[in-house]
Parts: structure tokens; C-alpha cells; sequence
């Protein structure tokens, strides 16, 4: 069973939603259980939000996974974090695939473990010549560090002759980033109640528009997330310009 649309999506809803998927951990305390059984019920959630983007016109998705702050948490939430990673991309890969899902990993891998390097490797390959719904998750990933990686590379470039440093803008600079091939985030969802961006596409949602609420992550329903698509349809997005 595919993910097609069963109704025409929405056109003046957002094409690309990042969700900051926070408070597994709480939920998992408040059932007397580990913070690895809240990942885990985390995990299983994200399946069903990526299953409703096609009727909600939810082109791209965006997923924070993984922090580059994340790795201050304990080696026991870190190790299992990382074998839920192998695990879900192992158990979703064919489905991913047949259901039209194109997949793409952001964020610095260098500090990966080499065997989810090379499943993330084979998970974007596998999926390449999708298109019904773009997923996007960002692991290892904090936005400082994507703009420092950037304009290391930048640099590079121009120390090596082939950009002109007179030449570079913001459009130059956003060639460089994780994220060069992707559309901007029109909306951004933070879950739990917390009201911060904790160093997510710092550069890419300068423009986005943002929803935090009260809902912990795994408590999250495709209804929410309807609801959530609904109110950014009611926005007044005049980046930067005077009301008209």
C-alpha cells in the first residue's frame, strides 16, 4: 500500500515541514520506563507523520534526530540512540522504497559509527529516484556546525582560486550547506512545550514560520499535525515586506 494522496492537497499549505521532535525521554519517565523506550515510541511516530505529508501537500520533511549537543547525554542513551538508528533504517528501508519516500541524511558523520554510515549511504541510494514525499534527517546535526562545515568548504574554494571572495553572498554561502539541494522550511513544529530552536536550521528558517506546543512526541497524531498545517494556512508571510 502506497502513500498517494487519496485528496488534493491543499496549495497554500506548507510544502516543507521540519519538526523538532522533543520529549521522548519525558514520556518514557512519566510510564516508570527508560528514556530509550520514549526513542523507541518516537521512532514508530515518525512512520505515521511521514505516511500523512502526501494529503496534507507536505512535500519535504524535516526530522531532528540526533544533536551535536546529543552526545553530552549518557553512553547508555547514546548507544541505544545509535542501535535504534541501524534498527529502524534496517526494518523501513523497503518499505521507504516502495512507498515513494527519497531520504536524506544532514549533519556532520564523521563521528558515526562506519556501519550506520554505510546503511545512511545505502538508505539514500536506495531511495534516489523517489519523490512522493522528501524525508530529511538531520543527525549529528547542530545549524552552527553546518555553518562552520560551509564555510570551511567555502574557503577551500576560495583559497584554491575558483570563487572570488568579492563574489560570495548569502546565495553563495547556502551552496555549501547540508541542506543546498532542499527548499527552505516554510513551518517549523517543536513538540513538548519547550519554545526554543535549539540549533536547528539556524540559516534555512529565517523566514519559517514556527508552532511549539504542549504535546511530548510520542503523543503526537497525524490529527496534530493536520492541525498544525492548518493554522500555518491562516499566516501572513510577507518576509520582511509591509502589510499589504
Amino acid at each position: 500500500m502506497t502513500i498517494a494522496p487519496k485528496t488534493a492537497p491543499p496549495t497554500h499549505g506548507p510544502r516543507h515541514v521540519a519538526i523538532i521532535m522533543d520529549g521522548n525521554g519525558r514520556w518514557a519517565q512519566q510510564r516508570g520506563r527508560p528514556r530509550l523506550f520514549g526513542h523507541q515510541a518516537g521512532a514508530r511516530r515518525v512512520k505515521e507523520i511521514v505516511r500523512a505529508c502526501p494529503d496534507l501537500g507536505v512535500t519535504h520533511l524535516t526530522i531532528f534526530a540526533f544533536s551535536t549537543e546529543n552526545w553530552k547525554r549518557t553512553q547508555a542513551e547514546v548507544s541505544g540512540l545509535m542501535t535504534l538508528f541501524r534498527r529502524y533504517i534496517r526494518a523501513e528501508a523497503r518499505g521507504l522504497v516502495r512507498e515513494g519516500v527519497r531520504v536524506r541524511f544532514i549533519g556532520d558523520r564523521i563521528r558515526l559509527e562506519p556501519a550506520l554510515v554505510a546503511m545512511m549511504d545505502e538508505l539514500e541510494a536506495m531511495t534516489a529516484g523517489n519523490s512522493v514525499v522528501n524525508l530529511t534527517v538531520a543527525l549529528n546535526y547542530g545549524g552552527r556546525d553546518e555553518v562552520a562545515r560551509a564555510t570551511r568548504r567555502l574557503a577551500r574554494e576560495v583559497a584554491a582560486g575558483r570563487l572570488d571572495p568579492e563574489a560570495v553572498d548569502a546565495e553563495t554561502l547556502a551552496r555549501f550547506l547540508d541542506t543546498h539541494v532542499l527548499p527552505d522550511p516554510d513551518l517549523v513544529i517543536r513538540t513538548s512545550g519547550e519554545a526554543r530552536i535549539s540549533n536547528f536550521l539556524l540559516w534555512q528558517s529565517a523566514y519559517a514560520e514556527y508552532d511549539f506546543i504542549d504535546t511530548l512526541w510520542p503523543d503526537f497524531t497525524t490529527a496534530d499535525f493536520a492541525a498544525c498545517v492548518g493554522r500555518f494556512a491562516g499566516r501572513d508571510r510577507r518576509f520582511g515586506a509591509a502589510p499589504g
